[in-house]
């Protein structure tokens, strides 16, 4: 499909302070636009950064099909931008669009119309390697029309932001002990909107205790652990990583695939199965628990400085200490900024040519 292309007429770049990057405020230039009608994508497009005009009555307002990716952009040494498996994010989004009962967005298209806005926004991305281009792409449904039923039109914009590090310190964690984020059958594995909006309650409430943020449990026994906030999460025991098991009910991150692959190349398995919150007390009161860490685009490596479980706190070693979650975040930022060979072919060069007249 051919993606027409409208810059703005006036940038806002130079309005901006690189040094004061609040995540998710500010935004840059331009989107990404493409609608679905009739069965088929049209009008894929680039324009000015703008609010859009919706009727009270659009779907997506009262039924929530809408769903959404986060992925990043870095520069490397020569100033080229980089995306990190930008494809994984397009195929995660149309398993999101099929269980919600939206349509795919063919690869090719997320892809291309990705590229172009980066390569027309690469400026925008912050020169300071601790921060990022953060990029979210998302669709919702457009019928104007009350009516609980599969919509018939839909839109997807991809846009852009400048940010500082999603988060800026260690993390405390309260264990959740009557609220869950999804359940078997549920659409805990997308990323729903919906999803994020029940769980900000019991992250609020969590806030108020002092804690950044939830352990999400199972919503049977609370007894087998499945995500941390937003993010997914692992645990070194003795000499053992081990993370939740993609059961239905965990969202099959790209950072996640990442590490357990960065592992495996250093010759560690692993375990993927079912937590249970006591293995990691009773691994605690041994001694043996080394690390506890979040891995998720925004938060990129997040560690856990201690998490609350039946008013007991678990306190973890110190940061500077940890071998796995200091390995991953530094082998991890080094490939998404090109400082070291990218064995896997994690990473897209955006080198697009984009001449004045679009």
């Amino acid at each position: 499909m051919q993606i027409s292309i409208q810059r703005t007429a006036a940038s806002r770049l130079n309005t901006i302070d690189f040094n004061d990057l609040p995540f998710g405020k500010i935004k840059s230039d331009h989107m990404f636009v493409a609608d679905y009608y009739d069965g088929a994508w049209h009008d894929a497009r680039i324009i000015a950064f703008d609010s859009i005009s919706i009727s009270p009555a659009t779907s997506a307002l009262h039924y929530g099909q809408a769903i959404f990716e986060g992925l990043k952009s870095h520069l490397n040494p020569f100033g080229v931008p980089l995306l990190f498996r930008p494809e994984q994010n397009s195929r995660r989004m149309n398993l999101s669009a099929e269980r919600m009962c939206m349509p795919s967005l063919p690869e090719e298209l997320f892809l291309e119309g990705l590229k172009k806005l980066i390569a027309i926004d690469k400026h925008w991305i912050p020169k300071d390697p601790a921060k990022s281009l953060y990029i979210r792409p998302f669709m919702f449904a457009t019928d104007d029309s009350v009516g609980v039923r599969v919509s018939d039109s839909y839109t997807f914009i991809i846009f852009t932001s400048p940010v500082s590090p999603y988060y800026a310190q260690p993390l405390k964690i309260k264990v959740a002990d009557k609220y869950v984020r999804s359940f078997d059958g549920g659409v805990g594995s997308v990323k729903a909107a919906g999803n994020y909006g029940a769980s900000m309650f019991p992250t609020k409430e969590a806030y108020t205790e002092g804690y950044h943020q939830v352990m999400w449990m199972d919503g049977h026994e609370f007894k087998y652990i499945e995500e941390t906030g937003t993010t997914n999460v692992f645990f070194v025991v003795g000499d053992k990583v081990m993370t939740p098991a993609l059961d239905g009910n965990i969202l099959d991150g790209v950072t996640r695939k990442s590490c357990i692959q960065l592992l495996k190349d250093k010759g560690i398995e692993v375990e993927q199965k079912r937590i249970d919150i006591h293995e990691i007390v009773a691994a605690y009161k041994q001694g043996i628990l080394h690390d506890a860490f979040c891995t998720g685009t925004a938060a990129s490596i997040a560690q856990i400085e201690l998490f609350n479980y039946k008013e007991q706190d678990i306190l973890l070693p110190p940061v500077a200490t940890r071998r796995w979650s200091n390995y991953l975040n530094e082998t991890l930022d080094a490939i998404k900024h090109g400082t070291v060979a990218d064995t896997h072919g994690w990473i897209v060069e955006v080198n697009e040519q984009i001449s004045v007249a679009g």
